[in-house]
């Protein structure tokens, strides 16, 4: 897998580099699917109060992810080192793609 991540001082210079290591469709699509699971597992919490269905909400997002970062990307999830700024991340691409700008932002970062 890749070298550790560089150090960030703010989510603004972490982005580009989150975006880097995400460079794959087949990657995001993961990241994507995870954190649509992991919204239903939440809602399945909130709905009938079993928390266990919290718990498998954090393995709904991360093993998706997970799986694309060591198969596809073959990089260390910046998770391990950023990991509210890697949620962010994953929501704002998430966010990006569903509203069709995600390409622009990959190239503005310097990403094909």
């Amino acid at each position: 897998m890749g070298n550790r991540e560089p150090q960030f001082r703010n989510f603004a210079e972490f982005w580009p580099y989150y975006l880097s290591q995400h460079r794959k469709p087949q990657t995001r699509a993961l990241h994507y699917a995870g954190l649509g699971f992991a919204a239903l597992c939440l809602g399945a919490a909130l709905a009938t109060g079993a928390w266990v269905w919290a718990a498998a909400a954090v393995i709904a997002v991360y093993a998706p992810a997970w799986t694309g970062h060591a198969v596809l990307e073959r990089n260390r999830p910046a998770t391990f080192s950023y990991p509210l700024w890697s949620i962010v991340g994953d929501l704002r691409m998430a966010g990006l793609a569903l509203i069709g700008r995600l390409k622009a932002e990959l190239a503005r970062c310097g990403i094909e």
